[in-house]
């Protein structure tokens, strides 16, 4: 699939978020637009609200006040079960320390968003054992996570975000827990295959190295955002 970055109609757009956690306030008037087949780095010190503002993004949590909106829908519209269905078609998740099911294989741990969705075992495993080969940790199927590395993980876990071939891919600092040389092998991967899909990432991180892999930056201070214009 190619996609022109930057262009036409926002994928998904936070328009005005506002969030607090009782007295906390996490996010002031956040604004963003993602568009399809980019990826884009939300930057920001601890405690910005660039998490809180991609949990709202991806459905997680529902805004105080303001909209969350995948194409022409109102997430906060939807009901639990919709944003649950979202979740696990439209939306792809990669998590700091992957997130596993430690009873499961590898190559279940990749069928599993499949599924959940109702394909059959046959063509989940054939699925993710496709997957498991572009993230180039086919060896591992048979394997369960706790007999694993922390960068083949995390490249299991990659291959279970992208198996349902998802519009959006949200990645809350994804290399977090490896060290640098399996954090450039991670990201490599993981963005090559999203752009191999068509799939707009949209990735959390601190580090300029992994934020080097996007497309364009949003900064994240205060729970507000300052975002750069999408390339033309």
């Amino acid at each position: 699939m190619t996609t022109t970055v930057g262009r036409g109609t926002p994928l998904l757009t936070a328009d005005d978020v506002h969030l607090s956690f009782g007295e906390t306030t996490a996010l002031r008037g956040a604004s963003l637009h993602v568009y399809a087949g980019e990826v884009l780095a939300l930057m920001g010190p601890s405690g910005s609200g660039k998490s809180t503002l991609l949990h709202c993004l991806a459905g997680i949590l529902t805004p105080g006040s303001g909209s969350i909106r995948y194409g022409d829908r109102d997430l906060a519209r939807m009901s639990d079960t919709e944003r649950s269905t979202l979740r696990r078609g439209a939306f792809g998740f990669v998590f700091q320390f992957g997130q596993l099911v430690p009873e499961l294989t590898c190559l279940e741990n990749v069928a599993l968003p499949l599924r959940l969705a109702g394909a059959g075992r046959r063509e989940a495993q054939r699925r993710a054992a496709t997957w498991l080969d572009r993230l180039e940790v086919a060896d591992l199927a048979g394997k369960r996570p706790g007999q694993v590395s922390g960068g083949q993980g995390q490249r299991v876990a990659v291959a279970r975000a992208l198996v349902t071939e998802p519009a959006v891919i949200f990645a809350d600092e994804p290399t977090g827990a490896l060290d640098s040389l399996n954090g450039e092998l991670v990201m490599k991967l993981f963005i090559a295959a999203a752009r191999d899909t068509g799939a707009a990432v949209v990735l959390v991180t601190h580090e300029p190295r992994v934020a080097a892999y996007s497309d364009r930056e949003a900064v994240v201070r205060d729970g507000r955002v300052r975002e750069q214009e999408p390339a033309r």
